[in-house]
């Protein structure tokens, strides 16, 4: 009787441990702007401090009628890079950091949607992979018919590390800051006059992003 209740009790305790480590969530909320007052963020359970100057890293001027080629983004998870082509031309080539508490996918996507600021939550405390992090700027979700861009797989800077060319991320593709800039403002969609965060249409289609390659370990 006495092994039954301790076998109970560790059946129990591997369940709720198992819901907590696997409860992996991850939540993106839009912001309107830069929010100053959110100073703190937390990485793999780590409190840190959201720099001062991401509020002051400008948008680079986009360019009009430089070229009518098909754009393209490339990431090869091999070897941790991004290509941006228009048609045949090699125009930027980046390191990144992909997946590795996260498996990012490959395949063939659009970008739907482009924030200038946003608010990412997930990971789980068990597993020490936790993050609540505001203001993470630049990004640009991506999705097609089987991986939605509701799932929140995306393209975006990256203040918290500067580790690029490594896994770094829970499945997004990390950029620097200034260089997932570039790449925002030189995708589509096209940003409404004015606005610094818009939504692919069909009159409007985002850039097509072809991830490929296997994850290093490390």
């Amino acid at each position: 009787m006495k092994k039954s209740w301790v076998i109970s009790l560790i059946v129990i305790f591997f369940s709720l441990f198992f819901v907590n480590a696997t409860d992996q969530t991850n939540h993106y909320e839009p912001q309107s702007g830069y929010e100053p007052s959110l100073t703190s963020a937390i990485i793999d359970n780590n409190p840190i401090n959201v720099p001062a100057y991401i509020a002051s890293v400008p948008t680079p001027p986009k360019v009009l009628g430089e070229s009518t080629d098909e754009k393209v983004i490339y990431v090869d998870l091999s070897n941790q890079r991004l290509y941006a082509y228009e048609g045949n031309k090699l125009i930027f080539s980046f390191l990144v950091s992909t997946g590795k508490w996260g498996k990012t996918p490959t395949g063939e996507f659009r970008i739907a949607n482009k924030f200038r600021y946003i608010k990412m939550s997930g990971g789980s405390t068990a597993l020490k992979t936790y993050y609540y992090l505001p203001n993470v700027p630049y990004t640009m979700f991506f999705g097609n018919s089987e991986i939605p861009a509701s799932k929140g797989f995306s393209l975006h800077g990256a203040y918290w590390h500067n580790n690029f060319g490594h896994p770094m991320s829970h499945g997004c593709v990390n950029l620097k800051i200034t260089e997932a800039g570039i790449i925002y403002n030189w995708a589509d969609p096209i940003l409404p006059e004015g606005k610094s965060s818009g939504v692919a249409s069909k009159e409007n289609l985002g850039t097509r992003v072809i991830i490929y390659g296997t994850t290093p370990r490390s």
